[in-house]
């Protein structure tokens, strides 16, 4: 049984009421709500139209009464409405009306949704949300947006003014300019987002010219710091998110790049002047707003540079003004003071480091390259290298009469240790650590083996073993030479008959470990050459691999001095009590005699005998009296000299070994590059002349920073010595020869 055709009137003006119920609903007034039977019998109408028989399908003329439905809506009712309004009372009305379109394109979408299942996608043209959306385009936005983005430019600067404007309002507003763009975002963009950002360089130019002069440098970024926040806050309450990135890139510049220099070098307020105070929240703060910006942090890392290589450097200053002008009775007084005050600088910026800057690693490279520019300063001729030796030896020392306890003592080393690190040649500090070392191990009794032990591990861990190998031998040694003289006692008590007559001890030591020392072939007095003699006879029972080679000049005697007034104990070296020994036999001796009877070279004779004769304690008469010696002089114990100590060391001048130091580390250095180079090689087998040298500078630059004209003459020397050979077809190729 066949339907009849609906006319296209009949049906459209069934539609029509319909349509007018909708306006009455969005216009307000007193209408009930579409039931589910109104809305069927609108669809069901929609429906029969579009699937009769040609020529009664009516699809394509019911595509273009929707549109012209909405057009004629829009004509009739939204852009009267608009007309007479402004400002906030306009962009009010614009979003209800846009409310009211979608909600008008809604139902007339359900009641004409089969054009959108068939009749849009046989014909492929715009679905019927997107004629909706088109419509008010073209119609409204196209008319007003000019219009709108001045008044919601307008409220956000107002807000930024610290004024309070409806923040919903303007969320809706700028989603209309999103939804215009009908799934793009180029309305947003050229509309509205393009002119805002402009808008706000201008706004934040202004504000930045104007704080730079009136404001404290804290003050300027705390201000800066709180715009940021409000403009993320902005963001996040009506602009859409896509303008975040955009909007703070803005921002960041106009207030935190373009016065960049200005803002911390500021003379009363700058980031020196937050170091100074140790303003630590604005430095943090400094480190916050700088760490968003591109490169930013670069910037504040080199003020912070060379703000430290300042402070460093007068540091340095310092030692060396007060050294030369010897405002302290304390040698080394000076070097002492320094090397604590940068300990202490060290630890103020690794604080600063830590906790404001994140230990981020631009600000480790900073502090590192300022350190290490006054860390290889010279004071008054001393290598920073030898003056961190002895602030070393110092607290190893020293550390017991200065009540240090063991627990300050070893934070104290802890922190030798790091700023080690800045210092380039570390072979140079080794090289005076080790005669240091040598003399504690030696001579001071008071020596910590647990201290000693402790920063030669930190050594070793932070810089690697060949720094420390030749150091830990010496500290076995001395522990070996404590069971050596145990073993000696208990062979003297077991062989009474060939006792020296004297309490002996000796320190028998690894050549290859410790600093070589000046040898004399010295013509001992008969007292000590019987326990040479003895401790030889009992060494060939240990061993007969080895050598004994005696350096005198280390040794330390105890001679009981029978002076008129009363007997002292003096307390002196080798050679000095050689010397004094010599007196038991003759009352008087000549210098050339002296000379003679011991076989010491002139220089050295003339250095002891100043000693015992013209220094502090005349323990021998020198004839004709003066304060030098000559070679024809001649010397006679004092009988008379007298002290108001029972016991007083003899002291020997000092030596000046700086000069030695470097030379022995210049001698080494070669073989140390030798090393490195055959090691790469080896591993290498085939490598450019390019490679070789960086890799053996990288490899070396834990101990030295080596000099490539020394590098490239050690090359030839292995060359010459067939360890390696150069490319036959590529001269700048070097092959490993097994």
């Amino acid at each position: 049984m066949g339907c009849e055709n609906i006319e296209f009137d009949q049906g459209w003006g069934e539609m029509e009421k319909g349509i007018e119920k909708l306006k009455r609903i969005l216009a307000g007034e007193k209408e009930t709500p579409f039931t589910s039977r109104e809305y069927m019998t609108l669809y069901t109408t929609i429906y029969n139209m579009c699937n009769q028989k040609a020529p009664h399908d009516y699809s394509e003329q019911l595509y273009d009464k929707y549109k012209k439905t909405l057009d004629e809506y829009i004509t009739s009712i939204v852009l009267p409405s608009l007309k007479d309004k402004h400002d906030e009372f306009m962009l009010r009305e614009l979003v209800e009306r846009w409310l009211n379109h979608k909600i008008m394109v809604k139902w007339l979408t359900r009641f004409f949704h089969y054009l959108d299942r068939y009749f849009i996608i046989q014909k492929s043209v715009p679905a019927l949300n997107e004629v909706g959306t088109t419509c008010f385009l073209n119609l409204v936005y196209e008319d007003v947006h000019p219009t709108i983005q001045d008044i919601v430019l307008s409220l956000i600067d107002k807000e930024r003014e610290g004024d309070q404007i409806d923040r919903a309002l303007l969320k809706n507003a700028l989603e209309i300019f999103v939804e215009m763009g009908l799934g793009q975002m180029n309305r947003y963009q050229d509309d509205f987002e393009a002119r805002f950002l402009q808008e706000t360089t201008n706004y934040y130019s202004r504000k930045a010219s104007k704080w730079i002069e009136e404001d404290s440098c804290p003050d300027y970024l705390l201000k800066s710091e709180e715009c940021l926040k409000k403009e993320v806050d902005r963001v996040s309450s009506y602009l859409h998110s896509s303008s975040e990135t955009k909007l703070i890139k803005k921002v960041q510049h106009e207030l935190l790049v373009v016065y960049v220099n200005q803002l911390l070098e500021k003379e009363d307020s700058g980031i020196k002047v937050l170091f100074r105070d140790d303003k630590v929240d604005d430095l943090s703060r400094t480190y916050r707003v700088y760490n968003k910006i591109s490169q930013g942090l670069d910037l504040v890392a080199n003020v912070f540079k060379q703000h430290v290589t300042i402070e460093g450097t007068a540091f340095v200053q310092q030692a060396e003004e007060a050294t030369s002008n010897q405002a302290s009775n304390t040698p080394g007084g000076h070097e002492q003071v320094l090397v604590k005050n940068i300990l202490e600088l060290h630890d103020n910026y690794m604080t600063y480091l830590n906790s404001c800057f994140q230990n981020h690693n631009l600000f480790q490279k900073a502090l590192k390259e300022a350190f290490e520019v006054f860390c290889n300063k010279t004071v008054n001729g001393s290598p920073s290298a030898e003056i961190l030796a002895s602030f070393a030896d110092h607290i190893l020392r020293k550390g017991g009469s200065e009540k240090l306890s063991d627990e300050v003592i070893e934070e104290t080393l802890e922190k030798v240790v790091k700023l080690l690190q800045y210092v380039i040649d570390k072979d140079v500090f080794a090289e005076f650590y080790r005669k240091k070392l040598a003399r504690r191990l030696l001579f001071d009794r008071g020596t910590n083996d647990d201290h000693e032990r402790s920063i030669l591990s930190k050594l070793k861990q932070q810089f690697g073993a060949p720094l420390t190998s030749k150091m830990e031998g010496m500290v076995t040694d001395v522990v070996l030479a404590k069971e050596h003289q145990s073993s000696f006692q208990e062979y003297l008590r077991n062989n009474p008959d060939v006792h020296p007559g004297l309490d002996f001890t000796v320190t028998v030591l690894t050549t290859g470990f410790w600093p070589s020392y000046k040898w004399f072939d010295l013509s001992l007095p008969s007292e000590m050459v019987k326990c040479v003699k003895v401790f030889k006879g009992f060494y060939e029972t240990k061993t007969k691999h080895r050598k004994l080679t005696w350096i005198f000049s280390l040794g330390t005697s105890h001679i009981n001095g029978k002076f008129e007034p009363k007997p002292i104990e003096l307390i002196v070296s080798t050679h000095q009590a050689a010397v004094l020994l010599l007196f038991n036999a003759s009352e008087r001796l000549s210098y050339s005699e002296i000379v003679a009877q011991l076989n010491l070279a002139h220089d050295d004779l003339i250095r002891l005998l100043h000693t015992l004769s013209c220094a502090k304690y005349k323990i021998l008469n020198k004839e004709p009296s003066s304060k030098s010696i000559s070679q024809s002089d001649s010397f006679k114990f004092n009988p008379n000299f007298t002290d108001k100590m029972r016991r007083i060391k003899v002291p020997l001048p000092p030596v000046d070994e700086r000069k030695k130091v470097i030379e022995d580390v210049d001698k080494d250095r070669p073989y140390a590059i030798d090393a490195a180079i055959v090691r790469i090689m080896k591993s290498r087998k085939v490598i450019t002349h390019q490679q070789l040298i960086s890799e053996t500078i990288e490899q070396l630059s834990r101990m030295f920073k080596p000099n490539i004209k020394a590098i490239k003459k050690r090359i030839e020397d292995l060359i010459t010595r067939d360890y390696i050979e150069r490319d036959r077809d590529n001269s700048h190729m070097f092959r490993y020869l097994a």
